[in-house]
C-alpha cells in the first residue's frame, strides 16, 4: 500500500472511488460538484478541501479527502476528515487506518492536533475501526433544516 495525493493523471480512478463513496451513503451528486471537488483538490491553497489516494499495486484503490478550518475554542485550527473509502476488497486489511494516520500526519504536519469526522450510526465496519484510532464524542449533529 502506497498513499499519495492525487494527480491531474488520477481523475478517472478519483471519479470511480467518489462515485463509490457516495453509493455506499445512497446519494449522487450532479457533475458540478465532481468537477469543484477535483478543482479544490488539484489546487495549491491548503485553505480549501485536501485528498490522498491509497495505491495498491499501482492503482488507486481508496481516497480520503480532508479540511482545515479554524475552531471557535482554539488557537489552532482544526482538520475534518470529510470522506474516507476504501474498496470493499481491502477492508479489514489496514487500509482504512493508513488513510486516517496519512491524515494525522498532515494535520500534525500543519500544526492541527485535532482531527473529527463522522460516519452513520449503522456503519458497523467502519466504526470498529474508528473505536480503535479515536473516541466517539457525545455530539449529535444537527442542520438546517
Amino acid at each position: 500500500m502506497h498513499i499519495r495525493p492525487p494527480t491531474p493523471e488520477d481523475r478517472p480512478a478519483w471519479d470511480a472511488l467518489w462515485r463509490d463513496y457516495l453509493a455506499f451513503y445512497e446519494t449522487t451528486l450532479p457533475p458540478e460538484i465532481f468537477e469543484a471537488q477535483w478543482a479544490r483538490l488539484m489546487s495549491d491553497d491548503d485553505t480549501t478541501m485536501r485528498g490522498l489516494l491509497l495505491e495498491v499495486d499501482g492503482a488507486p484503490r481508496g481516497l480520503v479527502h480532508y479540511h482545515f478550518h479554524v475552531h471557535g475554542w482554539k488557537l489552532t485550527r482544526v482538520c475534518y476528515l470529510q470522506d474516507l473509502f476504501v474498496s470493499p476488497d481491502l477492508r479489514g486489511t489496514g487500509a482504512g487506518r493508513a488513510l486516517i494516520e496519512a491524515v494525522y500526519a498532515r494535520a500534525d504536519a500543519h500544526g492541527c492536533p485535532d482531527v473529527y469526522w463522522m460516519t452513520q450510526e449503522h456503519n458497523d465496519v467502519a466504526r470498529r475501526l474508528y473505536d480503535r484510532i479515536g473516541k466517539c464524542t457525545p455530539f449529535i449533529k444537527y442542520q438546517r433544516a
